[in-house]
């Protein structure tokens, strides 16, 4: 299409049709008649100022059909109109009798200009007067043999003036001048003779409306040397003489050419306000109406914020931004947004649909998706986690599984513990495992290898969790309280029956792989392990008086709960113990901890829950009401939940300690439960219960006459229970999502995302993490070895079953395990440094007393001596006098 491309006149074919003996039909196809074109603009028009300049005009106005007198019919075609449109399939030619059916394919079409046409059609005129005699009537069929004459010489055809063709009579002065009109139509020779013959059509009698196109660019060129107000007047005229059929065709054409989009216009503080009017349904119709509007609606924070905070799905401490962090740093991985594409929603909008579908889906679905299969054959379930689309559980018959939610096929089947796993904590494809066989182990979810194996442990190692880098405010050397990012990579708490809790550096993928000593012969007890042999062992934290029942870490901050009825704030990078809490009467079974609130809670087999502040060491709330052993605690962002052997699970308040809810239905000891800010999961006897955390109603159950709920767990659409029936252990999966549910993010328990990696950078932190192996590094120059103070029944053996819970409650409470247990990892990043190594915080009791603080508030009576080994009920294994040497794999 040329630059300056002009409207063409396309005349249909004309029928001649002459009768002798038979009948001819001749179709004469012409070429199309090139119209003046519209001079362009002398200088660029503004499109604010002249919108309808470039706008597209629908194709009723830029092709349509003219009927000249005579029957003469032209199609006006506008030179916009593309070469693709302009071959599409025409109209059928058509006349009275006859019909063009079909044109052959290789028939060659010629078409005929129109001056052609009207010589033609001039001579035919001439032709047929000179052929009749004055009064003789042809005979048919007779042949006159007429001599030829000398044709006179025809003058060539007149060309087509289309530029300086006259306008219709105007008023107005042409601004060049009007030539008058040249005649393009031969005179046919005088004569006055009638002819019976059948005379040839003209194939075009010019009217007013083939003038007045030929005339457009003069008319176009007076009226933009008009001022504006007789510009409005003269269309005003022309439209107030025009038909409806015209007026809706021009309003078709004017109103979405003239229509202005507010929200693109107004700056982004005043669209935010107005939007904020709407509710979500409206909201949900208004971003369909156009691209832009999608992406004004979905990328706005302040909308989403504050329709979260309307809908009352806003549950504040941190949880919105972390969950906002973890969507950011998976787009930054996958390389999101692509180029050229819409602009994705912003986080707070995919929080909203999620938390939305959350609190709708759970309750409204009542036949929610159920796949049932077995697993672990007839043993407990001690651990299961949702991590990643993946279920893994552990048994008490030294295995751990992994899943499909989907399809429910094993994938994985990571075997090596040679006792009962009562420990799991995952984070993306890092699985870390502790066990009765006093080791702690690391597995590739991908390849299901076991790459590391710790020992140091003289006892079941009962609880463990994985502490990933996140921005904590801390109060440095200085009292100053500064916000870092801490640790600075990710570290492995693990806490023993043997009285202690060690600190690991979990190590990253690619890394050398390390076995402890004894790792792969069963005859070899792991615990003679000389940690100092091990790189990836960081701390000893030792103070504990017996074994350690729960733990729960974030940040620099350990919080751990023993059978000696204490709770104990640890520093988990110098190793420092902060405070010993000291107010339970009886033992300690499960921790939870808040670094938004800055507080920690415990509770006991006395019954009761313990709420601590971490600056003071005060205890502000005792939370009474249990009448037995509270052997599970659950914290997010807006309820304390505590389960326990009586049977109840009680809802309080975390900030006032004010009860809020007592969900009573069950008949035994709860053993495992799970919840959010919607909704609560419990299993008891035979029973798993759905209730309504915010009025302490019974939703519904989800399994009934079955014998016991080892473990359930929920994420986002997907919830998965470990239970036994018929004498075998089976896992439920439910998926409470529709097929259109896309997009519905779950909220790990705890906040705890695993989105972002924690190996960037390594080289600019190099320092950094240095001083924090300065910190981390012990001074054990003259400090004597575990051998020379080992106790006289060393070589007891000690047996591989959890056999400290009192009257046999190890399997009655296979699930009385913290969060921390079977919580997966914070997303917070922070670029690590290559290996890094500090001696281990190992210290006689008498140095160990001397560096813990006397006190550490008022409830905190003076710390006593560990007593003999032989005196308490655990009784740990002690180390060898022989230290043996670790073993690295290849």
């Amino acid at each position: 299409m040329s630059a300056n491309p002009r409207p063409s006149l396309y005349l249909a074919p004309s029928v001649n049709t002459t009768t002798v003996v038979t009948t001819t039909t001749t179709t004469t196809t012409y070429a199309p008649i090139p119209l003046p074109p519209i001079p362009p603009p002398s200088s660029p028009k503004d499109p604010k100022q002249y919108p309808l300049f470039n706008a597209t005009l629908p194709r009723s106005l830029r092709e349509f059909p003219l009927v000249f007198p005579g029957g003469s019919r032209a199609t006006f075609r506008d030179g916009e109109l593309g070469e693709q449109e302009m071959q599409e399939e025409e109209s059928v030619v058509e006349g009275k009798g006859w019909k063009l059916v079909k044109r052959d394919e290789n028939e060659s079409r010629k078409e005929v200009g129109l001056a052609e046409a009207v010589e033609r059609y001039g001579r035919k005129r001439s032709y047929s007067n000179e052929n009749m005699m004055e009064g003789i009537e042809a005979i048919p069929g007779l042949v006159t043999n007429t001599p030829p004459r000398k044709k006179a010489k025809s003058h060539p055809p007149l060309p087509i003036n289309t530029m300086n063709t006259a306008a219709p009579p105007s008023p107005l002065p042409s601004p060049h001048g009007s030539p008058p009109p040249e005649s393009i139509w031969p005179s046919a020779p005088p004569s006055g003779h009638s002819s019976p013959q059948p005379q040839a059509q003209a194939p075009l009698q010019p009217d007013l409306s083939l003038t007045t196109l030929l005339a457009l660019p003069s008319l176009l060129s007076h009226f933009s040397s008009l001022p504006p107000p007789l510009q409005s007047h003269v269309l005003l005229t022309f439209l107030r003489h025009s038909p409806l059929s015209v007026l809706r065709t021009l309003h078709s054409v004017l109103t979405p050419t003239l229509a202005r989009d507010f929200l693109t216009l107004l700056p982004p503080e005043l669209v935010s306000l107005i939007l904020s009017f709407l509710p979500f349904p409206d909201l949900a119709r208004a971003s369909r109406v156009s691209k832009t509007w999608r992406a004004i609606i979905d990328s706005d924070p302040v909308l989403w914020r504050d329709l979260l905070k309307s809908t009352r799905i806003w549950f504040g401490r941190d949880s919105e931004n972390a969950f906002a962090d973890a969507i950011i740093a998976r787009r930054r991985r996958q390389g999101l947004p692509a180029p050229n594409s819409l602009p994705l929603p912003h986080p707070y909008k995919i929080l909203f649909k999620s938390r939305h579908l959350t609190r709708t889906r759970w309750v409204t679905n009542q036949e929610p998706k159920r796949l049932t299969f077995p697993a672990h054959g007839r043993s407990v379930v001690t651990c299961l986690i949702f991590s990643h689309g993946r279920i893994i559980s552990a048994s008490d018959d030294h295995s751990i599984h992994v899943y499909s939610p989907v399809t429910g096929t094993l994938i994985r089947s990571l075997d090596g513990h040679d006792g009962g796993v009562w420990a799991l904590a995952a984070t993306k494809n890092t699985l870390v495992s502790g066990s009765t066989d006093r080791t702690v182990r690391i597995w590739d979810l991908e390849t299901g290898r076991c790459t590391h194996v710790f020992g140091g442990h003289t006892s079941t190692v009962r609880c463990l969790a994985i502490v990933k880098p996140e921005w904590i405010d801390y109060e440095n050397e200085h009292g100053v309280v500064v916000r870092e990012k801490w640790p600075k990579r990710p570290l492995i708490v693990t806490g023993s029956r043997d009285h202690s809790l060690r600190v690991w550096t979990l190590p990253r993928p690619g890394d050398e792989e390390y076995r402890c000593y004894g790792a792969d012969d069963t005859e070899v007890d792991p615990s003679e392990e000389d940690v100092e042999d091990n790189p990836y062992h960081k701390l000893h934290l030792e103070g504990h008086d017996h074994a350690v029942r729960a733990l729960a870490a974030r940040g620099r901050t350990l919080v751990s709960g023993s059978y000696d009825c204490t709770v104990r704030i640890w520093d988990i990078i110098t190793g420092d113990c902060k405070w010993v809490l000291v107010g339970h009467t009886q033992k300690v079974y499960s921790v939870v901890l808040d670094i938004n609130r800055n507080l920690a809670c415990s509770g006991s087999m006395d019954g009761t829950v313990r709420v601590w502040n971490l600056s003071t060491g005060q205890c502000p709330h005792v939370l009474a009401g249990h009448t037995s052993l509270v052997g599970l605690l659950g914290l997010s962002p807006s309820y304390l939940v505590s389960a326990a052997a009586d049977s109840t699970l009680r809802v309080w308040d975390p900030d006032t300690g004010e009860l809020r809810h007592t969900l009573a239905a069950h008949s035994g000891a709860i053993t495992c439960f799970q919840h959010d800010e919607f909704k609560v999961l419990s299993g008891s006897d035979g029973t798993l219960k759905m209730w309504d955390i915010r009025d302490g109603t019974q939703v519904r159950d989800l399994l009934t006459g079955i014998v016991g709920v080892w473990q359930v767990v929920f994420e986002g659409r997907w919830c998965v229970a470990a239970s036994n029936r018929m004498d075998s252990t089976v896992l439920d999966v439910w998926d409470f999502g529709n097929d259109d549910d896309e997009g519905w993010e779950g909220e790990p328990p705890g906040g705890l995302y695993d989105e972002e990696s924690d190996y960037d950078d390594e080289e600019d932190d190099l320092d950094r993490t240095q001083a924090e192996v300065d910190a981390m590094d012990q001074d054990l120059d003259g400090v004597p070895s575990d051998a020379e103070f080992a106790d006289a029944d060393q070589d007891q053996e000690l047996g591989a079953t959890d056999d400290d819970d009192p009257e046999g409650r190890s399997t009655a409470w296979p699930g009385l395990s913290t969060d921390a247990e079977s919580t997966r990892a914070s997303s917070s990043r922070e670029p690590s440094s290559s290996h890094y190594r500090s001696r281990s915080s190992i210290r006689t009791r008498s140095q160990r007393d001397q560096a813990l603080p006397s006190t550490s508030g008022p409830s905190e009576p003076q710390l006593r001596m560990l007593p003999a080994v032989d005196e308490t009920p655990t009784r740990p294994r002690t180390r060898n006098a022989v230290g043996h040497r670790r073993r690295w794999q290849p």
